[in-house]
């Protein structure tokens, strides 16, 4: 039975664990290790080295946009991915990796085409959504695989 009075979540700075009680989450937590914000209310840029550790170790759902620099939809889409991220911070994990500069994580996950998002729950594919949303559309999409 999963302990749903703690979260573990991944230091974005450092990459070290931390164990946070749920309801301290709304309270901006800081890492023990080097005290840097844990949920920084904005997405974080990953990349085919540290990945894995994001999706396989955080309690919360995680949110990844497969985006590339020269994509018009994905950077149309990125104002309210941002907007998304800082608002529902404490439901889920909000990551963006580079497809063109993270070519071996692409392949991995088998991105076609791009944005294409992907929710993981429990270092597992949760769901997959590809193409741009508008942002009423995503935050419901969002609140779903949160749930």
């Amino acid at each position: 039975m999963p302990d749903n009075s703690h979260r573990q979540l991944v230091c974005p700075s450092c990459l070290a664990l931390n164990r946070v009680p749920t309801e301290r989450l709304p309270d901006s937590p800081v890492c023990g290790k080097c005290k840097s914000e844990l949920l920084p209310g904005k997405p974080l840029n990953v990349s085919d080295a540290n990945f894995s550790r994001f999706i396989e170790k955080s309690d919360l759902p995680v949110i990844v946009d497969f985006w590339a620099s020269w994509c018009g939809p994905c950077q149309q889409f990125a104002p309210a991915y941002a907007n998304i991220a800082a608002n529902l911070k404490t439901h889920a994990l909000f990551l963006k990796l580079d497809t063109e500069a993270n070519q071996q994580t692409s392949a991995k996950y088998g991105i076609r085409s791009i944005p294409t998002l992907i929710a993981f729950r429990q270092g597992k594919e949760a769901q997959r959504l590809a193409g741009a949303l508008p942002e009423q559309q995503f935050r419901q999409w969002v609140m779903q695989v949160s749930a």
